[in-house]
């Protein structure tokens, strides 16, 4: 029967005899290191999982009260993917009509969540995102699977599924409490955010001012 060494220093100065790397002290608590972290993302954009806060949020969408329906970026991968959260209250104006005994966020409105959601992602694509707006041009196979009352929280997601410099198509999703509520495919285009006047129509006011 052989005689086993549980000493640790023993143990090591063994190894270093015999050729075997030394076997590491653990570290003592936890550190954390961002580098490490981003390289678990190798070949993937580097703003995966950045979080947007409504202060971004308001930073890139001109939309605002009542109007603007994104609280939170909770995951984005840039030109990939985005997904964020609403928070639905009873305090929504629209709840006051629709319905008031009865109340549940019109289906289109869950859509133009779901649209903004896809709207910061491309934005986030140019290089002048305060001139420019993000808008409709199409929407397919809207399909609405569950009614969104006060006290949900809407969990959107947007998928890329083209995006070109100024037109984009979007598979949106919308979730509550795990189930799927809405899901549609959104084609958005970017366009100025100031109107472009008509050829000859600044010739034209300034033959009436006169």
């Amino acid at each position: 029967m052989g005689f086993v060494d549980s000493h640790p220093s023993r143990k090591n100065k063994y190894a270093a005899r015999v050729g075997r790397p030394a076997q590491k002290k653990p570290s003592r608590g936890f550190r954390y290191n961002p580098e490490e972290r981003l390289s678990s993302y190798a070949g993937r954009s580097v703003e995966i999982c950045m979080t947007f806060d409504i202060q971004e949020i308001l930073g890139l969408l001109p939309h605002r009260y009542p109007f603007l329906l994104i609280d939170r970026v909770v995951e984005f991968e840039r030109g990939k993917r985005l997904v964020a959260i609403k928070n639905v209250t009873m305090n929504e104006p629209f709840f006051q009509g629709h319905f008031p005994d009865y109340p549940i966020m019109p289906g289109v409105l869950v859509i133009e969540a779901m649209a903004q959601a896809g709207a910061i992602i491309m934005l986030k694509e140019i290089s002048d995102p305060d001139t420019k707006l993000v808008v409709f041009t199409g929407i397919e196979k809207a399909k609405f699977r569950r009614p969104v009352t006060p006290g949900d929280q809407l969990h959107i997601e947007a998928d890329v599924l083209s995006l070109k410099t100024r037109v984009g198509r979007i598979e949106g999703k919308a979730f509550v409490d795990g189930k799927l509520a809405c899901q549609a495919t959104l084609t958005c285009q970017v366009v100025p955010r100031a109107r472009e006047a008509a050829p000859g129509a600044g010739e034209a006011r300034t033959e009436a001012a006169e």
